[in-house]
């Protein structure tokens, strides 16, 4: 039976993956994401959350989540160009395009579905080649970071191969994306698009982005940056890298997710130039075809829209607390990648601290194969939820464990 020798190709599949360490565990949380969780009835400090500003329980973005329930029920059973596009829908877009400085924004069901849909609409729009010409070229060349997000990866995957050229350069090195773009010059291509993360999310570093901006107009190309791990994080106020580069309202594109700093929960978006994001709502297959934000994750955004036009208290808050680790962390003798934003890469190279959790800290390690040998680290994220008392605990028990592995003296 076929059925049965796909079973064995997986079973083998999965025994692979578990010899290899790539085999993922899925840690049941008893309760509500926050700075402290229940895990198999044992209380531990959570640093492992995208949860930046510490909104994903917070009293204020429940009770508007609530709210919407009531007034607009659970979901709207459509696509958004049918019968699935309610008033605060467009709230939340116009407060996501004020709160980056941007023209118009528009809403996906995650970040990944933002970078998919942008890809696979400007370039198959765009990258065709004219019936009646010379040139068999295609006529979108994409340059992006070595480090780029998985979601980007997978949308260059999906574009026709015909109409697309894909360019990647080494991490953060603007020589070499500079000799591609001059090798590019005069190769008629009708669009050039440098994409980038605006934190890359393995090393918690930021893109150079100014001097991205200064190639891009040099070589006239235009930029996208996916500011996931950025938007409500870097930046005094939390506008992301555009806002730390002093380039808010001056890039085409701008991708992101409500599903880390913005309350945790569900949603991604894309914000830009008003008439690409006009034409992403008339050919974004991602957007055409998925039901519509429910209403209580669209109400819960407004008001953390609503709550950082008022105050960047919970930014402060952020920023102190990751400075705080981040200096105590290499006073005790750890080796931390350096950082822009909350995410701390505590290298270990090729040590295991996994007691980590047996001493009430919740982190995740990451090691070669999803790294490069020799490359081990844990991925250590803050949040403007965690009080002094919690930070210190983290750093007295990656002390201790450091110091039994002899990863430090």
């Amino acid at each position: 039976m076929y059925s049965k020798k796909l079973t064995e190709s997986v079973k083998k599949e999965l025994e692979a993956l578990k010899e290899a360490g790539k085999f993922k565990i899925e840690r049941e949380l008893e309760g509500a994401q926050g700075p402290e969780v229940s895990i198999a009835g044992k209380k531990v400090l959570m640093f492992a959350s995208n949860n930046y500003l510490g909104l994903a329980n917070h009293p204020e973005i429940v009770k508007s989540a609530h709210e919407a329930i009531d007034q607009y029920g659970f979901g709207l059973s459509s696509v958004r160009f049918i019968s699935g596009t309610e008033t605060i829908h467009k709230t939340l877009e116009k407060k996501l395009a004020e709160f980056l400085g941007t023209e118009d924004s528009i809403l996906y069901s995650t970040n990944f579905m933002s970078n998919l849909g942008f890809f696979a609409t400007v370039v198959d729009l765009f990258g065709g080649v004219p019936s009646g010409t010379p040139t068999t070229k295609s006529q979108v060349a994409i340059y992006s970071d070595e480090l780029n997000h998985a979601s980007i990866i997978d949308a260059f995957k999906l574009c026709k191969k015909e109409n697309v050229v894909k360019r990647i350069y080494p991490h953060g090195d603007l020589v070499a994306l500079e000799k591609m773009l001059k090798e590019d010059e005069d190769k008629g291509y009708r669009f050039k698009i440098i994409v980038t993360d605006g934190v890359f999310s393995m090393d918690g570093n930021v893109p150079p982005l100014g001097k991205i901006y200064e190639l891009a107009h040099k070589y006239d190309a235009m930029i996208m940056v996916d500011e996931s791990h950025s938007a409500g994080v870097v930046g005094k106020t939390g506008r992301g890298v555009t806002e730390l580069f002093n380039l808010k309202g001056k890039l085409e594109i701008i991708t992101g997710t409500l599903g880390k700093a913005f309350g945790g929960a569900i949603g991604g978006f894309t914000t830009g130039k008003k008439e690409i994001i006009e034409m992403l709502r008339q050919r974004s297959r991602p957007y055409l075809f998925s039901n519509s934000l429910p209403p209580m994750s669209v109400n819960a955004g407004i008001k953390m829209f609503e709550m950082m036009a008022q105050t960047t208290e919970l930014q402060d808050k952020l920023h102190e607390n990751t400075e705080y680790f981040v200096e105590k962390m290499i006073k005790a003798g750890f080796d931390i990648k350096p950082t822009q934003s909350a995410i701390c890469a505590v290298m270990l190279y090729d040590a295991k601290l996994a007691q980590l959790l047996d001493e009430g800290i919740y982190v995740i390690g990451f090691y070669f194969p999803v790294v490069a040998k020799g490359e081990a680290r844990i991925r250590v994220q803050l949040s403007a939820a965690h009080k002094r008392e919690h930070l210190d605990k983290c750093i007295n028990a990656f002390t201790k464990v450091g110091k039994e592995l002899k990863v430090i003296k």
